[in-house]
């Protein structure tokens, strides 16, 4: 059967802002306290989504979260009507209040890890949510993600939406942003980057957040085989470089990988393996750190960005305009399209707005493979189409704010206008009353 890999993104919430909250993310420190706009976000995304549709590659849509979530903030002592427990935690932790305000799970990267019905043993198409719990922030988001999930991959012939991982640091998982698929000629292979685990090396600068035990029961809840599955270890270097997750210095699309040396320890040992278990039409590009300085890598993102598969069955590189701007990214992603003939062309599109906050073109999105049985099953009218695209236009132009300082969080009009946009987000997207709010 036709399989066809789906691009699901997150929508920028109304909430995105510059807070600082995720120690080992350069570019979130980079910018913290700075004035956001979230409706130029949330634009950019959007043309990001369009640009990947007029390609021919099938785009689904995820709604942001309802942020502030005043229930968090309950749940950390601050009661009251509304007004005066965003006013209360704006005075006594400002901190938790910019948590419980994250837009963070725009970066649908972290939303899930997916594995297609093709390589389950079941034949079922499996989302297992990541828990996020290194972050407050983004532990938060876990329970939503199942139940947006869970509406959209209703059919549980044909899907099954488990729930996360135990919320716990050894079960520390982070999504499809540690995962990569990869098909060869003998077959399939499941790339699982981990951090940590006892008795492994640990960088020293930043937390490694992923664990070796949350891959491995990843990858058994998924249903996959054991013959493709491969758990690798993230090199402690990258991470303590700022590559807070795998898919900073590493990117793959069917047979071909795009990796820093410094993403993975021994990664010609790596390259091997996988040429072994995927057969002679496996590809690699290696930046060196001589070639591409870690710290380039990690400023311009080429890595983090879409490799994707295109209708004529040629691969197209969908890169930050940052990438653009980085000679030595910019040299590298040129000797991409050169020395492969797979890659067609190398694109660079606008994500500034969530670049300032560390997240570039492949943390926006979610890969699904789907048949095409399993695309006509979904249960929201979530996929891209020219519709559905000036509905969401219309609603991020007539209620997303322009401008958000960091004390605007605390503006008890902003949760009024969150929900509003929410609430018109998630109909028109066919999901229903999905959040707690609106129940």
């Amino acid at each position: 059967m036709r399989m066809r890999e789906f691009q699901f993104d997150g929508l920028v919430g109304p909430t995105h802002h510059y807070a600082g909250l995720s120690p080992g993310n350069l570019a979130s420190q980079a910018h913290a306290g700075e004035v956001s706009n979230p409706r130029a976000a949330a634009l950019e995304g959007l043309a990001k989504m369009r640009r990947l549709y007029d390609l021919g590659v099938p785009q689904g849509v995820l709604p942001p979260q309802p942020r502030p979530s005043l229930s968090l903030l309950r749940r950390l002592g601050f009661h009251g009507r509304d007004p005066h427990v965003l006013s209360k935690a704006l005075a006594e932790a400002p901190e938790l209040l910019h948590a419980a305000s994250s837009a963070s799970s725009m970066w649908a990267a972290n939303a899930a890890t997916v594995v297609p019905s093709s390589d389950a043993l079941d034949q079922r198409l499996h989302l297992l949510p990541a828990n996020l719990v290194s972050l407050l922030h983004r532990s938060i988001e876990a329970e939503s993600t199942e139940r947006v999930l869970s509406r959209i991959f209703a059919d549980t012939e044909l899907f099954r939406v488990h729930p996360p991982l135990p919320a716990c640091d050894a079960l520390a998982d982070e999504g499809a942003a540690n995962h990569s698929r990869l098909v060869g000629e003998r077959g399939v292979v499941h790339v699982f980057g981990w951090g940590r685990r006892a008795g492994s090396a640990r960088p020293e600068r930043f937390p490694a957040r992923q664990t070796h035990a949350a891959s491995a029961a990843v990858a058994r809840s998924c249903a996959l085989p054991e013959s493709a599955t491969l758990l690798w270890q993230q090199r402690a270097a990258g991470i303590d470089g700022g590559a807070f997750h795998t898919d900073v210095l590493a990117v793959g699309n069917r047979n071909l990988l795009l990796l820093h040396e410094h993403a993975f320890v021994e990664p010609e040992a790596l390259l091997t393996e996988l040429t072994q278990r995927l057969g002679s039409d496996f590809r690699a590009v290696l930046a060196t750190d001589r070639e591409l300085p870690l710290a380039d890598a990690v400023a311009a993102y080429p890595f983090n960005s879409q490799l994707v598969t295109v209708p004529s069955g040629k691969m197209r590189i969908l890169a930050p305009l940052e990438a653009r701007e980085n000679a030595r990214a910019l040299e590298f992603l040129e000797r991409v399209r050169a020395e492969q003939p797979l890659v067609e062309a190398v694109e660079y599109l606008s994500v500034n707005g969530s670049m300032k906050n560390g997240g570039g073109p492949a943390c926006l999105r979610l890969r699904v493979p789907l048949t095409d049985a399993e695309s006509g099953r979904l249960g929201a009218r979530v996929l891209f189409d020219d519709a559905l695209e000036a509905s969401l236009r219309g609603i991020v132009q007539r209620r997303y704010r322009d401008r958000l300082q960091l004390a605007d969080i605390a503006d008890p009009a902003l949760v009024e206008e969150a929900r509003v946009a929410l609430d018109e987000l998630t109909q028109a997207l066919g999901l229903g009353s999905v959040y707690d709010f609106q129940r």
